[in-house]
């Protein structure tokens, strides 16, 4: 085999001198054929360059920078800030103003309703009453609860609820009772004169419906049952 390389001729070699290889022998024998290191790889139309097939290797890995992670963090917009760590604004909470006159004026109406129907002893120790709640009102002795419950016992009286208003001059009773209890009396009696009154009142109204049908019937005419 390795005769095949060898050159022909030089004659005057010595029997001990190594044999003259041929490179175009070689080459013409189907040794291994490399890529000369000086040609140019042509580049293709996109741009990217174009490697040697006998240079690339199924297993080799890509090269060039790994891919973007989809769940990379991104860095946060200048700015703004994320919704959790926004804190409220603590703003003072400013309370509805309840007036006096909106309290005492119905609970005066109703007062002045009773007279006359009313004893006038009774009358007059709710009155008594009602002057206290105003003193103790406009002195300032009354809390911000105290003033809302009135609040809403003087809605429920002038809209009949009656056992709605005893329910609150009730809770007022027990949960402040060191504040309302020198008036508070006047309040009860006074939402039991006006039940009273306003039942009174709804009788004497269905007994003249009462009375008025009778007078439409005209006497002879017998009406069906």
């Amino acid at each position: 085999m390795a005769g095949l390389y060898v050159k022909p001729g030089n004659k005057e070699r010595g029997w001990n001198d190594p044999p003259q290889f041929s490179y175009g022998l070689q080459t013409q024998a189907g040794g291994p054929k490399r890529t000369p290191l000086t040609k140019r790889v042509a580049a293709s139309q996109d741009g990217s360059p174009r490697v040697p097939t006998s240079e690339t290797s199924p297993g080799a890995p890509p090269m060039g920078p790994p891919p973007l992670s989809s769940k990379a963090s991104r860095p946060p917009f200048v700015g703004s800030c994320p919704p959790s760590s926004m804190e409220p604004t603590n703003f003072p909470v400013v309370e509805s103003e309840i007036l006096l006159e909106d309290v005492l004026r119905p609970l005066e109406r109703a007062l002045e309703d009773c007279r006359g129907h009313t004893k006038k002893q009774v009358c007059d120790d709710i009155s008594r009453r009602l002057a206290l709640l105003h003193e103790q009102w406009a002195g300032g002795k009354l809390s911000m609860p105290v003033k809302k419950r009135m609040a809403l016992l003087v809605q429920e009286l002038s809209s009949h609820q009656w056992d709605a208003a005893d329910d609150i001059h009730r809770s007022l009773m027990v949960d402040h009772v060191t504040e309302v209890s020198q008036w508070m009396v006047g309040v009860k009696r006074l939402i039991a004169e006006k039940r009273s009154l306003s039942s009174e009142e709804e009788a004497n109204e269905e007994k003249s419906v009462a009375t008025a049908e009778q007078n439409q019937t005209v006497p002879g005419i017998q009406h069906d049952p």
